[in-house]
């Protein structure tokens, strides 16, 4: 049982590190949208926080602290496995950070491949459909931020993890709705 583990966990280690990996690699490609400060504005992955460029000197801190968080698991992995330090159990609290890292880089991006959104890389032909909502008193950041209030929550379906952000401006989401209806190939929902 130790050793199927032991496998699962250096499976899981090596799936966020390839991700990490990738997310710094696509963060290099041509962004799409947004691509100027109002269209910056216009989207957010936390409703109280504006998003911050997909570059390296903006995104620096999440990525830093991404680094140490993976190199912790890392670390704490081998270190429990070569010298026996705790149990396999112990292992699903040493990932416990890793599943709430997800917001650690501010970004939303449309690029050629796909979507880049907090430390996830979506490629196109992964998404299975969007559509837009608008934000009311139900919705769970209702009240949150006040530009948020009035806009509309965008959720992507995806193979995976679905993705959601805040689209604040009718203009974002008509340009959001024209580039996904060139790449997504499904029917999308759209209540307005």
């Amino acid at each position: 049982m130790k050793l199927f583990m032991d496998i699962l966990f250096l499976f899981i280690i090596g799936y966020y590190t390839y991700k990490f990996i990738q997310i710094l690699f696509k963060m290099k490609q041509k962004v799409i949208l947004p691509a100027t400060d109002e269209e910056m504005s216009a989207i957010r992955i936390q409703p109280e926080k504006a998003l911050d460029f997909p570059a390296y000197s903006k995104q620096k801190t999440g990525i830093i602290i991404y680094s140490f968080m993976l190199l912790f698991v890392i670390v704490l992995f081998f270190a429990g496995t070569f010298f026996h330090l705790f149990g396999w159990q112990i292992y699903w609290l040493i990932f416990l950070p890793m599943a709430y890292s997800f917001n650690l880089l501010n970004m939303f991006a449309v690029i050629n491949d796909g979507l880049l959104c907090g430390n996830r890389f979506v490629a196109w032909n992964k998404i299975k459909s969007f559509h837009f909502v608008p934000m009311d008193i139900n919705n769970k950041y209702y009240g949150h931020s006040k530009e948020v209030n009035e806009g509309f929550e965008l959720k992507i379906k995806t193979k995976g993890f679905p993705i959601s952000c805040f689209i604040i401006s009718e203009e974002m989401k008509e340009k959001l709705t024209g580039i996904f209806s060139e790449h997504v190939m499904v029917d999308r929902k759209e209540s307005v």
